[in-house]
């Protein structure tokens, strides 16, 4: 027996066929899914998700959104999903670095608007990253935002 998974984003289906095992980016960590799950509605955050079909992983950038896990079905609705052997790698790279610019330039900004959608630029640049290049050696995005979070409060760290 498998799961049916569904990765719906508002623009498309990004998936949907059956797999053995997936891992989503929930909002507290990492979840696993095998068949057989406990019925369960997680958030998700900015991050990797990895479908099992078979021997091999499809790995997909989502952009938030939710997981509904039921009677081996998962329904996966995001913001926005792309699989990873879409993304081109150079134009990762160069948005990557073009959100940490801007996340970096919106910590000084006291518009929350504007750190909420640099954070987000950035966590969106990072999952595309993570999908292509093992040259993406950055911090963790806790990490980060953490360092930037004590920095804007005036705090210092060693």
């Amino acid at each position: 027996m498998s799961l049916t998974v569904r990765v719906i984003a508002p623009d498309k289906t990004v998936w949907d066929s059956a797999a053995e095992e997936v891992i989503l980016p929930s909002i507290t960590g990492q979840l696993g899914i095998l068949t057989g799950h406990a019925p369960l509605l997680s958030a998700l955050d900015v991050g990797v998700m990895r479908v099992r079909p078979g021997k091999d992983w499809v790995a997909i950038a989502l952009m938030g959104g939710f997981v509904e896990v039921e009677n081996n079905e998962v329904i996966v609705l995001v913001n926005g999903a792309e699989r990873g052997d879409t993304i081109d790698r150079n134009e990762a790279r160069a948005a990557l670095a073009t959100a940490q610019a801007g996340l970096e330039k919106s910590a000084q900004s006291e518009d929350k608007q504007e750190r909420y959608e640099a954070q987000r630029d950035f966590k969106r640049a990072r999952a595309d990253c993570k999908l292509q290049a093992k040259w993406c050696k950055f911090k963790t995005l806790h990490g980060l935002l953490t360092t930037l979070s004590l920095a804007k409060a005036g705090l210092r760290f060693f």
